[in-house]
């Protein structure tokens, strides 16, 4: 197999597009990131990467918490707006005509639209270069029931979206489950 060598870049992928959303029910604003990702399981931690010059970066550092919503196909063209406007100048949840739903465990809103949100309150800011993490606790999570089969979530249903070298994929197939590799035939 031929390869091709490249300079030192943003490659791992695909990463989800997630629309995060800030502020509270009143003032609240939503940003689209691809640099978001689990970092721990116990206690469950999240992490969102900000570029400091956003408008949501100011609000999330205020109010430290901030709502991830996975973004399904459907509100593909939806996420890709709001994150190419700034909230500075459009209320991003009129104009896409999205709902805001109250979370449990933090004052930023959910996007009722989004099948799965995250509730996260920050535990750290690191100052990386270009963009700042937020890491995070995840103090909740609201599923769709649609998703449910019995207990187990079926992520499939959810048709959600992913980012890869500028562009937008959907996630759909499942291909096997953990330790399928060794499972005894």
């Amino acid at each position: 197999m031929s390869k091709r060598h490249l300079k030192g870049g943003a490659l791992v992928a695909p990463v989800p597009a997630v629309m995060v959303s800030c502020g509270d029910m009143e003032k609240s604003n939503i940003i689209t990131i691809a640099w978001c990702g689990i970092t721990n399981t116990v206690p469950p931690k999240t992490y969102i990467s900000v570029r400091p010059e956003r408008h949501s970066y100011d609000i999330i550092k205020e109010k430290g918490e901030f709502v991830i919503n996975l973004v399904p196909r459907n509100l593909a063209k939806t996420a890709d707006f709001c994150g190419m406007y700034t909230g500075r100048k459009v209320d991003k949840f009129q104009k896409c005509a999205l709902t805001k739903a109250k979370a449990q465990g933090v004052s930023a809103p959910l996007i009722e639209e989004c099948p799965i949100n995250i509730e996260c309150k920050v535990s750290d800011i690191i100052s990386l270069g270009s963009h700042d993490m937020f890491l995070a606790d995840i103090v909740g999570v609201n599923v769709d029931e649609r998703l449910f089969e019995g207990d187990k979530i079926r992520i499939n249903r959810a048709h959600l979206c992913a980012f890869a070298h500028g562009e937008y994929y959907e996630l759909a197939n499942r291909i096997g489950k953990f330790g399928f590799s060794s499972k005894k035939r």
